[in-house]
């Protein structure tokens, strides 16, 4: 590992080493308390000092999750036989051209049962799912909207979850229903116990029975029993009914959601639309700054020059002087030349890659900086360029903004990523959102698979990490 400008960094005492054989999220690069044990945000915020497993069959994620399943039956039941009615008589009619547009309309409305499928999973579950991709039409008409609809993968995953929701559904409506009655009928069996002797003609709830042997549930110690084991299975329902939902979660994740290929293929065009934006504006950029800049002085050199060149018979002194300022220009615009090199891609991250190159970034940074760069080899040109550019307008963001006293930046490898992160103890308060300069710089990070998280409450410290798709160099 480099290390480079040795001051200690008192400013995060979170801060750990990274030696890659533990997780990345051991690295504590999110380690602040804003949410507490159980999900609440606010570490400061009341936290529940009930264990979990006691007020899960009081919680109202627990009753939600056994109305879904109550639900579950009597709508899968109606959508599993306007399914089955539909393609059965849509098949049936193909000999025809009836059945075209029989097994479009059913497909069509299976795509909306679905949408109140999700609708009712993000309700109840919580599971937030996308709609799918939408039907892509060769041309207009209600022929195009058919074949459409009958070539949409969607349409047809739409259907298979009408078919294969109903026995699912019916096993669990059963599990889930005899377990919370059985639970809470036992637990509250001292409450209504009396009912039998009062009511029944019998001494309690009958355990067993035959001609000669009758076994009743009617002293104190066998209606403690009863609640006791009562209680186990309501404190276990809950549990239960959420293993349940976890099923109809993944069928409504696979089948109602957007296919993998279709959710890449929009991330890809997203990702394309940010590359070809971000070459766009360094492309005016780099002609900006010529105009503006190495241009403009090399015009106004040849100006200078060709006066020398009048005045070198007349007045050599003064042409001399205007030769030796024209000379200042020249080294000027040489170094904006040099600038200019270096934004487009410096030849030292090239040559020698992330460790001296960043370390030449922090070397002209306001503050001091100190840099850790832990990798065994080097990445691919593409990721180590987007790196480097990405401490560069970190660091540029931390002299200009941050207040800050001390940065740290590091640099390692977690598995098959590349991790960057860069600390300052500045004033915090750095905003992500749409707009900014980080957001561009997310984008930029995006555009190839990488993922930028900032965590920068006010009052400081700020934290950026930076999390890249390992490519071999």
């Amino acid at each position: 590992m480099a290390a480079h400008y040795g001051q200690g960094y008192d400013g995060y005492d979170g801060y750990q080493g990274y030696d890659g054989r533990e997780s990345y999220g051991s690295r504590e690069s999110y380690g602040d308390d804003r949410y507490g044990a159980y999900g609440y945000e606010g570490g400061g915020r009341r936290r529940w000092r009930v264990p979990t497993a006691l007020r899960a069959p009081v919680e109202g994620r627990a009753w939600r999750e056994f109305g879904y399943v109550l639900l579950s039956l009597p709508i899968s039941i109606a959508l599993f036989t306007f399914t089955v009615t539909m393609l059965s008589v849509g098949a049936g009619l193909l000999v025809t051209f009836l059945g075209v547009p029989v097994l479009a309309a059913g497909l069509a409305a299976c795509r909306g049962v679905g949408a109140v499928e999700r609708a009712r999973a993000r309700g109840l579950l919580g599971v937030a799912v996308e709609p799918p991709e939408p039907l892509r039409r060769r041309g207009t008409g209600a022929m195009a909207w058919m074949g459409a609809v009958l070539r949409s993968g969607a349409s047809w995953r739409h259907a298979l979850y009408a078919l294969i929701q109903l026995p699912w559904a019916v096993f669990s409506f059963v599990t889930a229903v005899t377990f919370w009655v059985m639970g809470w009928a036992l637990l509250t069996y001292p409450l209504w116990f009396w009912v039998f002797p009062m009511y029944g003609g019998q001494d309690g709830l009958q355990l067993y029975g035959d001609e000669r042997h009758q076994v009743y549930l009617d002293n104190p110690f066998e209606i403690g029993v009863t609640a006791s084991a009562g209680l186990l299975i309501t404190l276990a329902t809950p549990w239960i009914v959420r293993a349940l939902t976890t099923v109809d979660r993944a069928m409504v994740h696979g089948l109602l959601g957007p296919s993998r290929l279709a959710s890449r293929v929009v991330e890809l065009e997203s990702d394309r639309g940010v590359v070809v934006d971000t070459a766009a504006a360094d492309l005016r950029r780099i002609e900006r700054d010529l105009h503006d800049g190495a241009q403009a002085r090399l015009v106004a050199l040849a100006m200078d020059l060709g006066l020398a060149k009048e005045k070198l018979r007349e007045d050599p002194r003064a042409a001399a002087r205007m030769v030796d300022d024209a000379h200042g220009e020249v080294k000027t615009a040489l170094q904006e030349l040099r600038d200019l090199a270096r934004g487009i891609h410096p030849a030292v991250l090239t040559d020698r890659g992330l460790d001296a190159a960043l370390s030449s970034v922090a070397s002209r940074c306001t503050v001091p900086v100190r840099v850790e760069v832990d990798l065994a080899e080097r990445p691919a040109a593409a990721v180590e360029g987007i790196a480097y550019f990405t401490v560069s307008e970190l660091l540029q963001n931390v002299s200009k903004h941050s207040g800050a006293r001390e940065v740290v930046v590091d640099v390692w490898r977690a598995e098959e990523r590349l991790m960057v992160q860069v600390v300052d103890d500045g004033v915090g308060g750095a905003d992500a959102s749409g707009g900014s300069g980080l957001a561009g710089l997310a984008g930029r990070v995006g555009a190839v698979d990488g993922v930028m998280v900032v965590d920068s409450p006010v009052g400081g410290p700020t934290r950026v990490t930076v999390e890249l798709p390992w490519r071999e160099g």
